[in-house]
């Protein structure tokens, strides 16, 4: 008989004890406020069996959020290469995730975050831990600016996704990546790298929400 290789399954109900555990931290205190021992007490194991389980903080998040995709991913597509393409190619590879098997769980996820206040907190760490964090360095933006600049983007995206893959609406639902690719590439390289007249002095001036 061949012998077994790879990591077992373990436990499915420990493991969804300490997802369980891991969502409410999240969402509590933040993807920095959380801490790995603090879940494991949560969900009554001891730390090494989540590393076993989930391997690094950032993989129990993104398990903890069923995201459909490791962001760094898209972002090391777009940000590798020609500068004045990284529009296109971050659209590009987003698109190519929805549409493949990643998709059901970006619909599920999108839904989620809409429906309540709590997923909403969970997706708001995602987008702000898992991108925003990352992105600015590797587009070499200032801090400030570049967090204003990715979240722009990342709503665009957001909307792109909400209208073709949750409410469908046509013709944007199935309408050829390409497509979509040559119509809001451009408006994303504007956001990521293009000068915005007047957008950071209204948000300098801007009073923050208390």
């Amino acid at each position: 008989m061949a012998r077994r290789t790879g990591r077992r399954p373990g436990n499915p109900d420990t493991r969804e004890s300490i997802l369980d555990a891991a969502r409410a931290a999240f969402a509590d205190k933040g993807y920095d406020g959380a801490s790995i021992r603090a879940i494991a007490t949560s969900a009554g194991v001891d730390p090494a069996l989540v590393h076993h389980y989930f391997g690094t903080k950032d993989k129990l998040f993104l398990a903890a959020m069923q995201a459909p995709m490791d962001p760094l991913d898209v972002l090391d597509a777009a940000t590798e290469g020609d500068r004045d393409e990284v529009g296109a190619r971050f659209v590009r590879v987003f698109l190519r995730i929805w549409d493949g098997p990643g998709g059901a769980a970006g619909v599920a996820l999108l839904r989620s975050a809409v429906g309540t206040e709590w997923t909403a907190k969970l997706f708001r760490e995602f987008v702000v831990s898992q991108i925003l964090r990352r992105a600015v360095p590797r587009l070499g933006l200032d801090e400030a600016e570049g967090r204003l600049r990715v979240s722009l983007a990342a709503s665009h995206m957001a909307g792109i996704a909400l209208a073709r893959y949750v409410i469908k609406v046509e013709p944007l639902a199935s309408a050829p990546a390409e497509a979509i690719v040559a119509a809001v590439g451009p408006a994303v390289q504007r956001y990521l790298l293009e000068p915005l007249p007047g957008v950071f002095d209204l948000a300098e001036s801007a009073t923050p929400p208390a």
